[in-house]
């Protein structure tokens, strides 16, 4: 029967008494019982009945005083085990007097002065107008570092490194190339991939100039699904067309 007509209809002028649904039985967790016994098992055997139970000090046994400092170790005699220096001369001894030495101490000076090598003097270099010196080694001016005998040198450990790294790519190389021969995959080449990818191009050129020529009022289903399917295929043509650019090479698998 229509709802329109069982509305109409004269039973409903009748006033009904309005009957509360039951109210569900309230939940219960399964786990009550466990959890209940691990509180009284580990949390309430903690609890006690009064101040704990601990045991008294004796009245015998009070606080003294001082009895809490802490005690210094016993003293013991300073002992001095280093040798001394030597005693203070009295005031009745007396040096040696009289002792000459029969050495040229001028002539001997002016023969090392004329004999030795003359002191290269320290190079600086002065940098303000008042004079001002400065080392010249330490201050970055002379190219010290470039006439080293392995300046510009590649280091040994770097060496190795790439010697490791061209290895494992040519080994890595070796074992995609075997696994391509066993699965009988197609290198796709330079060419046939600009091809395909300029196709790709047109093809989304004339799918969206296609999208821009539609109307703009969509007042139809297909019209809806014109559009829908537009844009699904410019969506997947762009997917393909990033695949292909982002992968320089590309294996296609031979149909059998």
């Amino acid at each position: 029967m229509d709802s329109a007509c069982s509305s109409e209809s004269i039973y409903n002028l009748i006033p009904r008494d309005l009957k509360e649904p039951p109210q569900p039985a309230r939940y219960i967790s399964i786990f009550k019982a466990a959890v209940k016994n691990d509180m009284q098992k580990y949390k309430a055997a903690m609890k006690t009945m009064g101040p704990a139970k601990v045991e008294v000090p004796s009245p015998k046994e009070f606080l003294k005083k001082h009895s809490k400092e802490k005690t210094l170790p016993p003293k013991k005699k300073f002992e001095w085990n280093e040798p001394r220096k030597p005693a203070v001369p009295l005031r009745t001894e007396h040096p040696v007097m009289g002792i000459q030495s029969g050495k040229n101490f001028i002539n001997t000076n002016a023969a090392d002065v004329i004999m030795g090598v003359a002191k290269k003097p320290k190079p600086v270099y002065v940098d303000k107008r008042t004079g001002d010196k400065h080392d010249l080694e330490t201050s970055g001016l002379l190219p010290k570092y470039i006439n080293k005998k392995d300046y510009g040198v590649t280091p040994k450990y770097i060496c190795m490194r790439n010697e490791e790294v061209r290895r494992a790519q040519e080994e890595y190389d070796r074992y995609i190339q075997e696994n391509l021969k066993k699965a009988a995959m197609k290198r796709l080449s330079d060419e046939e991939r600009e091809a395909i990818l300029q196709g790709l191009k047109k093809n989304w050129e004339e799918v969206h100039k296609e999208f821009q020529s539609f109307s703009v009022f969509i007042d139809s289903i297909p019209k809806k699904v014109r559009k829908q399917k537009l844009e699904e295929q410019m969506k997947q043509l762009e997917h393909d067309i990033g695949v292909i650019e982002k992968h320089k090479i590309i294996y296609i698998a031979n149909k059998q």
